[in-house]
């Protein structure tokens, strides 16, 4: 009988060590939601210190009476169910978290292992320093499939026009290729989510405004154009550098002759210093569209 007691005893401890762990995986993100963004060493931490904290917490339940780790695990499993539900924080979201934490932490470790211990002046980056690292990580114009995309549809529209405008006709191919085809779908409620280049082409084109701008900069750096992006209030979009003025009026009219469907009321654009740069946001159908807003609280080159 005391051989049977001790088995059993034996596996709903087991049982209740493995409901620990099943609690700590989706209590870490819900946690994370309340924690700011953090970088150490140039990567976000708060998921690893939200895994900790409920590692923590689990520990406490554990050691203050094992058996309260069951109705714990209920109760986590409910916040999931309900969340899910109401589209608040769903599973998949939980997955991506996860999927963020693995690719922004641990999928480059030489260069973790240097940098982990050296912490940042600032720890907490505010939003706009925040966007601009997240996307300027997933710029990348040397990938294969984004340099083949960029190439083959860079001459799937205006071929005929190359001889008179040169690389603005390949330029303005492949804007009007990515932004026919774009379809806006946003992130998670609380989480940004940055693709790469490859992600939003593999996606069927669809991502939002952050997707189509690393889209739209690493597609036309891969044949050879100068963008920056431009972050506003909620929103980010591309510019397209055209040189000085005289280089901007041939743009303009290689606008207008390719471009005959649209009713124009003129091209959006910023002038500095005698350099013109085109706005190329999505929610245009050509090049120089109406700007969402004109404000702008960062703009990066590349």
């Amino acid at each position: 009988m005391e051989t049977w007691q001790t088995k059993y005893k034996v596996l709903f401890d087991v049982l209740l060590h493995i409901l620990a762990v099943l609690t700590i995986i989706p209590l870490a993100p819900i946690i994370n939601r309340v924690i700011p963004p953090m970088l150490i060493g140039g990567y976000n931490v708060d998921l690893i210190l939200a895994i900790l904290i409920a590692g923590l917490f689990v520990r406490f339940v554990m050691w203050l009476f094992k058996p309260l780790i069951i109705p714990s695990f209920i109760m986590v499993m409910l916040i999931m169910l309900f969340n899910t539900m109401t589209n608040t924080y769903t599973v998949s979201s939980v997955m991506m978290d996860y999927r963020n934490l693995v690719e922004k932490n641990w999928s480059n470790r030489e260069k973790k292992e240097k940098d982990l211990f050296l912490i940042k002046p600032s720890l907490f980056d505010s939003e706009v320093e925040k966007a601009v690292k997240g996307m300027k990580a997933k710029i990348n114009f040397k990938d294969s499939l984004v340099r083949n995309y960029a190439v083959t549809h860079s001459v799937k529209h205006f071929a005929d026009a190359y001889r008179e405008y040169g690389a603005t006709a390949r330029y303005l191919s492949l804007f009007k290729e990515i932004n026919s085809h774009f379809s806006y779908v946003p992130d998670p409620m609380r989480d940004e989510y940055y693709a790469t280049p490859s992600e939003t082409i593999q996606n069927g084109m669809s991502g939002d405004c952050d997707d189509h701008t690393i889209l739209m900069i690493s597609a036309m750096k891969a044949i050879g154009a100068k963008t920056r992006m431009v972050l506003t209030t909620d929103h980010v979009y591309p510019e397209l550098y055209c040189g000085n003025k005289e280089q901007f009026l041939k743009i303009q009219d290689a606008i207008m002759q390719l471009f005959p469907q649209e009713n124009f009321n003129g091209l959006y654009y910023r002038e500095e210093s005698g350099q013109f740069w085109l706005n190329l946001d999505y929610s245009a159908h050509h090049p120089g569209g109406p700007y969402a807003n004109n404000k702008a609280y960062a703009v990066v080159e590349f």
